[in-house]
């Protein structure tokens, strides 16, 4: 039987999917330690927003939470985070000091692989920071991001697009150990699935590690997981409890059951099988379960939601988003502003929805929800991400972006299109100035150490409301952490309740909440 390898994403993307990455690293190491007792050895230990978030949302530094990620694992565990192409960990593209630093630093704190990815399938984002992965002695793991379009659109995303994606990286000679097919929203279809990983088995050949990763956001997971295997993946991206299905990654036992009876098996470490370690396996669940008891699973994350297949919303991206709408008392808006988000992509370019991209699309259907809302037009004001991105500059999008908006975003940031800008030049990294020496003078003028990290953690940290590298390392933290509070009042005793006394609690309720009021007559 074939065995088919899969990486624990519990304690990167189920964190981020989940709670919007939020989680204290002292929590949660207990269940790392007890996966390896189970036999893991591949675990997702960073990148992505559980970069960012450690910093601006937990009060910690993501540095020091990979050494003790790789600490609990010891020394022969893979360890594999997630980067942005040219964005690296940030939002917005890096200078190309930035990218090389990026991959010396993760090299430094004992990651062992990097997936890399760009929303756009722009070939150019990916050569550079690719060599500089290689070059540090870090596996790279090129990367080909997948959707399904709203209804009614074509010219991409399909098994053709993907293949000549995938023959561009090759085209290009970006360096690679492995290649992962990412589907962030977890929308393409099956059958979709099963046809690019034919066509992507032929053009790399057996010996190459091919992988998929997904989200069971709308139900199809497992469907897309054994579509991948049977057209030639090797690998998978699996979570476990409590911290798989719904927004996260397809959970490990079901996945294992769903290859029963047929010609392949899971892998557990370098010679076992899931099959023989489901005692162990469900021990280590169940530690997880203790170490996250206190958090608060919102219920969104723990649900099938089929109206992102219609609008690509991706399952790491979405309880960030609905924290932040139930934080701003917009939660209300929630469906509309799925609904908005539809358009933005299938005006935009059609982008994959996954980081940077999606939280433009989101921003933007959020936006025109509220411009709606006030009686305007929706598309009045457009917000920065998205209206750069259709000016080119992020990269270029797998098809043009609709003209009425390219001259809207044009007219309300007075820019020109990137190619007519900077004609000749192929990616952002090459006009950005250098970032070492902003990062340098930031710390040396606020009297903070000029280190490798801490020049990162600035370089890549800077927004429009302030620096939140300079915030953290200065000590001012913000800890916004989904944990329920060890104040809040118990569950209501209507029976020892006193005549007129009245107790508050929030109700949730599929994608509305409300503040009720509990008391007992005078």
């Amino acid at each position: 039987m074939k065995k088919i390898k899969f990486q624990d994403t519990s304690f990167r993307d189920g964190f981020q999917s989940i709670f919007g990455a939020r989680v204290f690293a002292k929590d949660f190491m207990p269940a790392v330690e007890a996966a390896c007792h189970a036999g893991i050895t591949h675990f997702e230990a960073g990148g992505g927003a559980r970069f960012q978030a450690l910093y601006q949302n937990c009060g910690e530094d993501a540095f020091d939470m990979m050494d003790e990620f790789r600490r609990v694992v010891g020394p022969k565990a893979r360890l594999q985070t997630l980067a942005r192409g040219i964005n690296v960990v940030a939002l917005a593209p890096q200078p190309r000091d930035m990218i090389k630093l990026h991959a010396d630093m993760f090299k430094k704190h004992g990651m062992t692989r990097i997936r890399n990815f760009d929303a756009l399938n722009d070939v150019n984002n990916l050569i550079y920071s690719g060599k500089c992965i290689t070059d540090a002695g870090l596996e790279h793991e090129v990367v080909v991001t997948m959707m399904e379009l709203p209804p009614g659109c074509s010219g991409a995303h399909d098994p053709e697009f993907y293949e000549r994606i995938l023959k561009n990286i090759l085209d290009a000679g970006v360096p690679f150990a492995s290649v992962c097919f990412k589907d962030a929203s977890g929308t393409a279809n099956p059958n979709k699935v099963y046809e690019t990983f034919k066509r992507a088995r032929k053009l790399l050949g057996d010996d190459v590690e091919l992988r998929i990763h997904s989200h069971d956001t709308c139900g199809t997971g497992v469907a897309q997981y054994v579509a991948a295997i049977n057209g030639g993946a090797d690998g998978v991206d699996l979570a476990r409890k409590p911290l798989s299905g719904g927004t996260s990654q397809p959970d490990l036992f079901s996945m294992f059951h769903a290859l029963k009876g047929s010609e392949f098996q899971l892998a557990l470490g370098e010679d076992g099988i899931v099959d023989d370690h489901i005692k162990e396996l469900m021990d280590a669940n169940n530690v997880a379960v203790e170490c996250l008891k206190d958090y608060n699973f919102p219920p969104e994350a723990r649900q099938i939601s089929p109206d992102v297949i219609f609008s690509p919303m991706p399952g790491g991206a979405l309880t960030a988003n609905t924290l932040m709408m139930r934080e701003t008392k917009t939660f209300h808006l929630y469906d509309k502003v799925i609904k908005n988000m539809s358009e933005c992509v299938a005006r935009g370019g059609f982008a994959s929805s996954v980081t940077p991209v999606s939280q433009f699309y989101f921003q933007q259907a959020y936006m025109n929800t509220i411009n709606e809302n006030a009686g305007r037009d929706r598309w009045f004001k457009m917000t920065e991400g998205y209206g750069k991105m259709l000016l080119g500059y992020q990269g270029k999008t797998p098809c043009e972006p609709d003209p009425e908006l390219v001259k809207i975003a044009a007219d309300q940031f007075k820019l020109e299109p990137f190619a007519k800008a900077h004609p000749g030049v192929q990616c952002a990294e090459e006009i950005l100035e250098p970032g070492i020496p902003a990062a340098k003078k930031q710390l040396e003028d606020n009297g903070l150490p000029v280190t490798d990290e801490n020049i990162f953690i600035v370089g890549c940290l800077q927004t429009k409301a302030g620096n939140k590298g300079i915030d953290f390392l200065k000590g001012e933290r913000k800890i916004g952490v989904p944990k329920k509070d060890p104040n809040a009042a118990p569950a209501v005793d209507t029976k020892n309740m006193k005549a007129g006394q009245a107790s508050t609690y929030r109700i949730a309720l599929g994608n509305q909440s409300w503040d009720v009021q509990v008391s007992t007559l005078k």
